[in-house]
């Protein structure tokens, strides 16, 4: 498995929302919501914790809208590998006897 990284601007009125929508589409590692260069929160996402468990999280996410303007989500996103191609496919032709 490999990380990857995705950056959204949204305003303070749209992040909750976001982050909402971001845990449920799954496979999300960490999320870090700054404003301007500077981290404002951090919190890694435990796969399978999206219920009653992230409630405090969103609690927080819910009291920074309220205070943020502009701000962006950074989410770490778990990717599986690509498969390996398959084997090459061997022929073999059998002669014709003459």
């Amino acid at each position: 498995m490999r990380q990857t990284w995705e950056s959204f601007k949204v305003t303070g009125d749209d992040l909750l929302r976001r982050v909402k929508e971001i845990l449920h589409e799954g496979n999300v590692r960490r999320i870090v919501i700054k404003q301007g260069a500077r981290t404002v929160v951090e919190f890694p996402v435990t796969i399978g914790v999206v219920g009653a468990l992230a409630a405090p999280s969103l609690a927080a996410v819910g009291a920074l809208a309220a205070l943020l303007t502009e701000c962006t989500i950074e989410v770490e996103r778990e990717r599986s590998a690509p498969s390996a191609p398959p084997p090459p496919t061997v022929r073999v032709s059998k002669k014709k006897k003459s």
